[in-house]
């Protein structure tokens, strides 16, 4: 079973960027899609990019759509999501999932059987 780790949120202001990490332990990550997803303060949990098992296909919510980019490092068995132009609405705790069905259209939260515990960025204006 592989677990998730989050990493790389923070506090940033309105324009500046972040890059989240999502660490793999326990088995391989390149067997799993992976996407990231955001939840704030009274909100459902969304999706915010989606990344197939070799990084081929990507997905993007229309709210990052330009201002954020998903890779993967399978050798280093981890996901990014490198954020810019960060605006107060992208605060959230940001989490990362995984699962083995592997394409861009799985993007609701029950598509995903793996969770991280979340990280939290916060954009002040």
């Amino acid at each position: 079973q592989v677990q998730l780790v989050e990493s790389g949120g923070g506090l940033v202001q309105t324009g500046g960027s972040l890059r989240l990490s999502c660490a793999a332990s326990g088995q391989s990550i390149s067997s799993y899609a992976v996407g990231w997803f955001r939840q704030a303060p009274g909100k459902e949990r969304q999706v915010v990019s989606v990344i197939t098992r070799i990084g081929r296909g990507t997905y993007y919510a229309d709210s990052v759509k330009g201002r954020f980019t998903i890779s993967r490092d399978n050798a280093k068995n981890t996901v990014y999501l490198q954020m810019n132009s960060l605006k107060p609405e992208d605060t959230a705790v940001y989490y990362c999932a995984a699962d083995r069905q592997d394409g861009i259209y799985y993007r609701r939260n029950d598509d995903y059987e793996l969770w991280g515990q979340g990280t939290q960025v916060t954009v002040s204006s």
